[in-house]
């Protein structure tokens, strides 16, 4: 099929020959064999050998967070009950935790993970679902440690009398005085 010189127009980087509105590619891509990205993400997913580590716990009255480190803090591997596919306030269920906590630890039993310590933080139902999943995953603890923060006496509360008048009588709108 002949094309007219008019309706022909190459694009110098890319080849393009553009044919009555659409773009058709004229090259073949060039493979690219020794790039810097496909090398390091290589690496770094056959590199993890880790048989010690520390499991992150964060339980939180709407979701559940487990991350798995290394000794010096690098994640390794993480799982949240939103991300194993609970949504609005199933994610703060006992079972979602429960999920979560063995998606994050099938990946490092595989990478060779066999001591952990557990760090627990937060208020959450989930606290006590992640650990028995933990438990069950054939990982041996050291330790389990709670680091939920707790305040020394932290923030000011606030004022008593938000709704006090200038005669210093109540006048709260919402309560009704006879």
């Amino acid at each position: 099929m002949k094309i007219r010189a008019s309706v022909r127009k190459i694009c110098e980087k890319c080849r393009l020959i553009r044919r009555r509105g659409r773009i058709i590619n004229m090259t073949k891509p060039i493979p690219r064999i020794g790039s810097r990205r496909n090398s390091r993400i290589s690496s770094r997913k056959s590199g993890c050998r880790t048989p010690i580590g520390v499991i992150h716990v964060q339980a939180s009255f709407n979701n559940t967070i487990v991350t798995v480190t290394d000794p010096q803090g690098r994640v390794v591997s993480w799982s949240s009950a939103g991300t194993c596919g609970f949504k609005g306030t199933r994610r703060g269920t006992p079972f979602a935790a429960q999920t979560a906590a063995g998606n994050a630890i099938r990946a490092v039993v595989d990478q060779g993970m066999q001591r952990a310590e557990v760090m627990i933080k937060g208020p959450g139902l989930g606290r006590d679902a992640a650990l028995r999943a933990i438990r069950r995953s054939g990982i041996l603890l050291n330790f389990v440690r709670d680091v939920t923060p707790m305040p020394h006496n932290g923030c000011r509360p606030p004022k008593k009398g938000a709704f006090r008048n200038k005669n210093g009588k109540d006048s709260n709108p919402r309560e009704i005085n006879n």
